[in-house]
């Protein structure tokens, strides 16, 4: 099991109770509990030494400093041993009771068995609708089928794993990824639970972010709407010089209208600004992307 972690202190200990639990409940299968500490300020990473202290399966990567959630899942499909790994945050959102389910699905032959959200727990009403808003967004502006409402929560064949391995791009959007590598997929449907303890570190920002990555790293919609804005302002503004040319010709009017005139400047400008904006966007991907930099660093590994 991979968990990536960032300030969860006061959580880990429930968590560990509740995946002992499923270990325990599960025969037939090695266990090894693979906690990737992604920079944690609070003590994350000594509530998992003592786990380790008590309990050898419990394993840790301990990054060089707070890299992100989608390269912490990296590190742990780089460190991971088993013949299927199941990611799943620390803060018990996602049910456990649900991973002897996945194993059984797994034994039939799937390869990618994903947990889709029923309900989405204590969510506000904003935050869920510009969630959905954007999967619909996404969904529609990508060549690959992004599930809706799917998050991390899932059991991942080992050739799923190494597959994952091969993409070392940085700018990661790995919901994503999961879909784009394909696999034998299989549903599960489940009611996500709220935080046990802590707070979020995903706020209304970070998702923005999350999502502006997605859209750019997943689709060139973006650049073809630009280039379709361009051409079609582009037309109107011609067939608008055409018309006033020939009402001056034909009529003799002299051309009026300065607060027209103003508005359609300040609009050109605002379609060109948001243009360059779109494409800096891009630059700035393929910028990072060009530096080759290691996705991440581990200050320490402990494992079986």
């Amino acid at each position: 099991m991979i968990i990536p972690c960032y300030n969860e202190q006061a959580v880990i200990p429930r968590l560990y109770s509740s995946l002992r639990d499923v270990m325990d409940g599960c025969a037939g299968y090695v266990w090894e509990l693979l906690f990737v500490n992604d920079g944690s300020h609070d003590e994350t990473l000594a509530a998992i030494k003592r786990l380790r202290s008590e309990d050898e399966r419990v394993c840790y990567v301990d990054l060089s400093r707070n890299f992100g959630k989608e390269n912490a899942m990296l590190a742990g499909f780089d460190y991971t041993s088993g013949d299927c790994a199941v990611i799943l945050d620390a803060d018990l959102q996602d049910p456990p009771s649900l991973i002897p389910e996945m194993l059984q699905l797994w034994e039939q032959g799937y390869q990618d068995v994903y947990a889709r959200r029923k309900t989405r727990g204590k969510e506000s009403w904003l935050r869920r609708r510009l969630s959905l808003a954007y999967y619909v967004l996404l969904q529609r502006t990508t060549r690959i089928d992004v599930l809706q409402n799917v998050g991390d929560f899932r059991l991942l064949d080992r050739k799923c794993i190494d597959a994952l391995r091969l993409l070392r791009e940085s700018e990661r959007y790995t919901k994503g990824l999961f879909c784009w590598i394909g696999y034998r997929k299989k549903e599960l449907e489940f009611d996500r639970g709220d935080r046990v303890g802590g707070t979020s570190s995903f706020g209304m920002l970070k998702l923005l972010n999350l999502a502006v990555e997605g859209i750019t790293t997943f689709t060139t919609s973006p650049l073809r709407i630009s280039t379709f804005l361009g051409f079609s302002i582009s037309l109107l503004t011609f067939l608008y010089i055409c018309y006033f040319l020939m009402k001056t010709i034909c009529f003799g009017d002299p051309v009026k209208g300065f607060p027209t005139l103003v508005i359609i400047i300040l609009f050109l400008g605002g379609i060109q600004l948001i243009s360059l904006g779109i494409i800096g966007e891009y630059l700035a991907r393929i910028f990072h992307e060009t530096k080759h930099r290691p996705v991440y660093l581990v200050n320490e590994y402990v494992g079986n």
